[in-house]
């Protein structure tokens, strides 16, 4: 006899269709990354001075897979786990999981990287020179303060170099993750690996996650499954809009919401296989000047361009 299904179950079996998680490949997440972002400095489109920076960053995610090859933090333990899953929260929380002191090598690493290139202005090498002798408190209050967005002041110019250490700490948590150990969250907007905000989102077309989009974290980059035509921000279903810079790529596009007036860029491996949300996100800073015109403000910021007044966490 045919069974037929009401609403509710038709959703929750299409909610069970669909792969919730997708956990960083530690293999290759920044290595392609970098491979992206030389190629994007190459554009005829990109200026000069960002070419010169999303360069820089190619480095910095080519020293970040050099690192996360040898890197292995403390897991959460069976407690843990079980809490996280009863209360719905992120697992290895950025603001809350012990962080051990390996993150700080690994940002001597990025600083060691990037100061051996002698054509870099004099004050991203002083940025370098002032990372190296910070004392360790202080780092890590400047990496709380990162990690918590609170009311603590952060030094923009040394924020990407600090966030680019720690997420080679939180790539290797969330890599080694089981996906069934990390619990569906009460904050959906947020990542449910380490409660961070998006970047972007990225509409996929691997075999089995052809055609669903899924937001990218901007720290551990986990990404998870969100409906498409929905604000990833206020959640929202009406007023969505989508913009793109006329003449431009249609690999990219804003995704506005009338609710909040907020927006956050959309991806589409379909138009670009090789689009990849942080580099993407950094190197169309011309899509962010056209949003600001139009009176929308970002959701949240990339982690290797800090922006004051940019919100960067929920939970």
């Amino acid at each position: 006899m045919q069974r037929i299904l009401d609403p509710g179950q038709i959703e929750a079996f299409g909610q069970r269709a669909i792969p919730r998680l997708r956990l960083p490949d530690r293999v290759h997440v920044f290595s392609r990354r970098a491979e992206r972002l030389r190629e994007l400095a190459g554009h005829d489109a990109i200026g000069h001075t960002i070419a010169d920076y999303l360069r820089l960053m190619a480095t910095v995610a080519d020293t970040q897979q050099a690192a996360l090859g040898t890197f292995e933090a403390r897991l959460p333990g069976a407690k843990q786990i079980a809490h996280a899953r009863e209360h719905g929260m992120p697992l290895v929380h950025s603001a809350a999981f012990p962080r051990e002191k390996h993150w700080r090598d690994v940002l001597m690493q990025l600083c060691s990287a990037v100061t051996r290139h002698s054509d870099l202005p004099e004050r991203v090498h002083a940025v370098c020179e002032r990372l190296s002798h910070l004392p360790p408190e202080q780092m890590e209050r400047e990496a709380d303060a990162l990690l918590s967005a609170g009311s603590d002041p952060v030094d923009a110019a040394s924020a990407p170099l600090l966030m680019a250490a720690l997420q080679v700490y939180w790539v290797d948590l969330s890599s080694r993750l089981a996906i069934g150990d990390v619990a569906t969250i009460d904050v959906p907007v947020v990542c449910p690996a380490c409660g961070t905000w998006p970047v972007a989102s990225v509409v996929r077309t691997e075999p089995g996650s052809q055609g669903f989009r899924y937001l990218h974290c901007a720290l551990c980059a986990t990404e998870w499954h969100m409906v498409r035509v929905t604000c990833s921000h206020c959640q929202s279903t009406k007023g969505i809009d989508y913009r793109s810079i006329e003449g431009g790529t249609e690999a990219i596009r804003a995704e506005c919401c009338e609710s909040c007036r907020t927006y956050r860029k959309i991806l589409y491996q379909e138009k670009d296989s090789r689009v990849e949300p942080v580099a993407d996100d950094l190197a169309s800073l011309a899509l962010d000047l056209l949003m600001s015109e139009a009176g929308y403000h970002r959701a949240s910021g990339n982690p290797l361009l800090w922006q004051k007044g940019v919100t960067t966490k929920n939970t």
